[in-house]
């Protein structure tokens, strides 16, 4: 299993404008194949701070979400808004593995 975390920052003037772009990249990646989860969440504590969580099957399921036409929207539009300090991670698991 592949984990993607990370964060990003938009100026808070651009949390309104951004949403309904977040949303739709949300559902459009969520009937994926190979995706386990998708989800962005703003900072209770920092408004600017958008939090990123994936699960995805494994690294080609990933790697192909790269490639698809949403995700090229994506990058247009999240591009006009300023989205600065992107720090992401990408962590291969056990799927299987006990904490």
């Amino acid at each position: 299993m592949i984990i993607v975390m990370g964060t990003v920052r938009v100026p808070v003037e651009n949390i309104e404008p951004i949403r309904p772009m977040m949303a739709k990249v949300i559902a459009a990646t969520l009937k994926e194949d190979g995706c386990i989860q998708y989800a962005y969440g703003q900072d209770v504590l920092d408004p600017e701070l958008i939090h990123i969580a994936e699960k995805w099957r494994d690294m080609a399921a990933l790697k192909a979400h790269f490639q698809t036409e949403h995700m090229k929207v994506w990058a247009e539009e999240r591009a006009t808004l300023g989205l600065f300090d992107r720090n992401i991670r990408v962590f291969e698991t056990d799927e299987g593995a006990e904490v």
